[in-house]
C-alpha cells in the first residue's frame, strides 16, 4: 500500500509529467508480488516508484517503460523468472503510457481522489486490446472479460487509536511506514461526529483509564469494525467488558465481541512501547489482510492464499 500511495502522490504532485504505469496482470508459479501490483516509470526511464519483484525485473521494466512513453504504444511483457532468476514462476506485466495530468487530470489523479475520499472502486486494465486502465466498467471479474484484469480497490488501511500513552508515537511511525492512515484521540469524545468507518479501518483502545476505555468501546462496537484492540491486563479487560453492558445503554454484547482482540497484539514477548505498538499493529494488519498471524513455515499451500475475509 505504501508504494501505491507513493505512485499516486507522484502523479498528483508532478502533473506535468507523462509516466509509464506497469501493472502486474498475471502470474504463474512463485512470484514476489501478486496481480494488481504496480510500478511507475518516469519519462527518463531511470526513476521508478514501486516494485513488481524482489528487484530483479525493475531495471528492464524501467527501460521498456521509457520506450512506451516515447512511442505512446502499450505493450504486454512476459517474464519467465524460472529461466532468468530461478524463482520458479512467470509474470505478465502491462506497460501503458499515462499522459501528463495537467489541469484536467488522468487515470492516476482520478484514482488518487477516490482513495483520498476513502471510497472503494473497480479498476479495469484492458491489456489484450491495449485499452489501458480505467475506473469502473462493466466487467465483474477477469472471467467475464478475457484479456481484462479486474481489480477491486479498497481505501488504504486506517488505524484509529484512543489514548495518549507512550505506545501512540511508535504506532504512528509504524503506520506511516506501511502507508496507513492514522488518527489518534486522547479522549473518545474527540472522535468527530461525522466519522465514517469502513472495512479497512482498525481501532485500538489504550487510554490507560477505565472510564475512557469504556466510552471508546461504547462508540466503536456498533460500527462493526473488522478489528478492535483493547490493551491492558486480562483481568482489567474482563472488568471493562463486564461493565460495558451497563454503560450508556449499549445493550447485549452478543455479536459485538467477534472482532475484539483483548489483550491486543501478537504474542511476540513485547515489553517496551515500541515492541507493544509493533505487536498490535502486526495483529491488526493480519486481520485486515484476512490472516491469522501464525508462522509461515507452518502454513500449508500458498503463503498468499487468504484464510478469511474481514
Amino acid at each position: 500500500m505504501k508504494d501505491f500511495r507513493r505512485i499516486l502522490h507522484a502523479a498528483v504532485t508532478r502533473r506535468d509529467h507523462p509516466w509509464c504505469l506497469a501493472t502486474l496482470v498475471g502470474t504463474s508459479g512463485s512470484s514476489y508480488r501478486q496481480p494488481g501490483a504496480r510500478l511507475l516509470v518516469a519519462p527518463d526511464g531511470r526513476e521508478t516508484i514501486g516494485f513488481l519483484s524482489g528487484g530483479c525485473l525493475e531495471e528492464e521494466i524501467a527501460r521498456q517503460g521509457g520506450e512506451v512513453i516515447l512511442e505512446g504504444v502499450s505493450r504486454l511483457v512476459p517474464f519467465d523468472t524460472r529461466k532468468l532468476f530461478g524463482c520458479h514462476g512467470s509474470l505478465s506485466v502491462y506497460l501503458e503510457k499515462i499522459p501528463a495530468a495537467g489541469a484536467e487530470g488522468n487515470f492516476l489523479t482520478e484514482l488518487a481522489a477516490v482513495m483520498k475520499r476513502r471510497q472503494s472502486c473497480q479498476v479495469e486494465v484492458n491489456y489484450a486490446a491495449g485499452g489501458g486502465s480505467k475506473l469502473s466498467g462493466s466487467c465483474r471479474s477477469d472471467l467475464d472479460c478475457p484479456g481484462v484484469f479486474v481489480q477491486q480497490m479498497q481505501s488504504p488501511p486506517r488505524m484509529v487509536v484512543f489514548g495518549d500513552g507512550p505506545e501512540v508515537a511508535p504506532m504512528r511511525g509504524f503506520a506511516a511506514g506501511l502507508g496507513w492512515d492514522f488518527e489518534a484521540y486522547a479522549h473518545p469524545d474527540e472522535l468527530p461526529g461525522d466519522f465514517v468507518p469502513d472495512r479497512t479501518t482498525a481501532a485500538v483502545v489504550m487510554t490507560h483509564k477505565i472510564g475512557r476505555d469504556l466510552s471508546a468501546l461504547h462508540r466503536l462496537f456498533p460500527m462493526g469494525l473488522p478489528y478492535i484492540g483493547l490493551m491492558g491486563a486480562r483481568r482489567r479487560q474482563n472488568e471493562i467488558l463486564a461493565s460495558l453492558t451497563d454503560f450508556g445503554g449499549t445493550g447485549p454484547l452478543d455479536g459485538w465481541l467477534d472482532n475484539l482482540h483483548a489483550p491486543a497484539g501478537l504474542d511476540t514477548g513485547s515489553e517496551s512501547p515500541e515492541e507493544i505498538a509493533f505487536s498490535i499493529l502486526a495483529e491488526a494488519a493480519a486481520v485486515l489482510a484476512g490472516r491469522k498471524g501464525g508462522f509461515l513455515k507452518e502454513k500449508s499451500g500458498s503463503i498468499h492464499a487468504l484464510e478469511l475475509r474481514p
